[in-house]
């Protein structure tokens, strides 16, 4: 493919984002569903998950090695980093969104809510505060595929807030069928929510909606429909410094405006399914394909969160 091919211009704001001669890049392939990239940038790596097999893999970027990073790990598929530089993690089959500390050892921030057992924690965030935002739909029960299949103790797919240090599970959107990837806007004020449910039925929802953030940074409101997707389903997404969100699709990473306008895209050859910017100036955008991890190298920088 010549390097032009790799990009979609929708709308002139996309075409100063991209340089037309930087190609995306396979990284690493052999993955069976490749999810939840996380960028550390003391040590200049990527962790991202293979949910199906059970593992962690970790690209490192001063060599170009991979290896694996923690198996087994519980199904993991969504991950970030949290303002102290410890991994964060969404386990399907354990059934908890995990953290793992500066020593190498895992807590459990999130198992329950009201006393019953999560789904299958998905997709993370971490607030400013230090809360972590985390949404749970019900993929890693449905089938033993990327994790245990088991019924849902608790009947529905919400998204929950959790204090930094453990606490009462809160749940603070209830109107999802299944959420998925969530972002907050660089201000904190809103909160973006993918909803998956298409998969679970074609008269559910394939769309990203956005939620205002209470004045306490607790609670949201609202939640109209801020996208809908244009090539199957979004999943995981990340912003850039000025706002746009880079969200994943079946043909490659959308690009959207804060104005909610679909501006351009990034095509991958596999269904995307996440990505994260990363590199020492934080414009290499790393995304989890189906089998493979990509890179591409943008003209633009993402969002800091740390």
């Amino acid at each position: 493919m010549a390097a032009a091919d790799y990009y979609e211009v929708l709308d002139p704001r996309f075409a100063r984002l991209f340089n037309g001669s930087a190609q995306v890049e396979k990284l690493f392939t052999g993955c069976r569903w490749a999810e939840g990239p996380a960028w550390f940038a003391a040590g200049r790596y990527v962790v991202w998950s293979d949910i199906p097999n059970n593992r962690m893999l970790r690209f490192d970027e001063t060599d170009g090695s991979v290896s694996v990073f923690r198996q087994p790990s519980g199904n993991s598929n969504g991950n970030t980093v949290d303002r102290q530089g410890r991994l964060v993690t969404c386990e399907h089959s354990g059934r908890r969104v995990s953290r793992t500390e500066h020593d190498g050892s895992v807590t459990t921030i999130a198992a329950k809510w009201k006393g019953k057992r999560l789904n299958s924690p998905n997709d993370a965030v971490v607030k400013s505060d230090g809360s972590i935002w985390f949404t749970d739909p019900s993929y890693g029960i449905d089938t033993d595929y990327e994790g245990d299949k088991a019924e849902s103790e608790i009947g529905a797919c919400h998204v929950y807030r959790v204090d930094p240090d453990g606490g009462d599970v809160e749940a603070v959107i209830t109107d999802m069928v299944r959420p998925n990837g969530l972002a907050f806007s660089l201000d904190e004020s809103l909160l973006y929510v993918v909803d998956t449910g298409r998969t679970h039925g074609a008269e559910n929802p394939a769309h990203m909606r956005v939620f205002n953030v209470g004045k306490h940074g607790k609670k949201v409101s609202g939640g109209k429909v801020f996208a809908d997707c244009t090539a199957g389903l979004f999943d995981g997404f990340r912003l850039d410094a000025d706002g746009r969100i880079w969200t994943s699709a079946f043909d490659g990473i959308h690009c959207y405006d804060p104005d909610g306008t679909l501006i351009g895209k990034v095509k991958v050859p596999e269904v995307t399914a996440n990505c994260v910017f990363g590199g020492a100036k934080l414009n290499c955008l790393y995304i989890a394909g189906t089998t493979s991890l990509y890179s591409v190298r943008l003209m633009v920088n993402g969002a800091k969160t740390y």
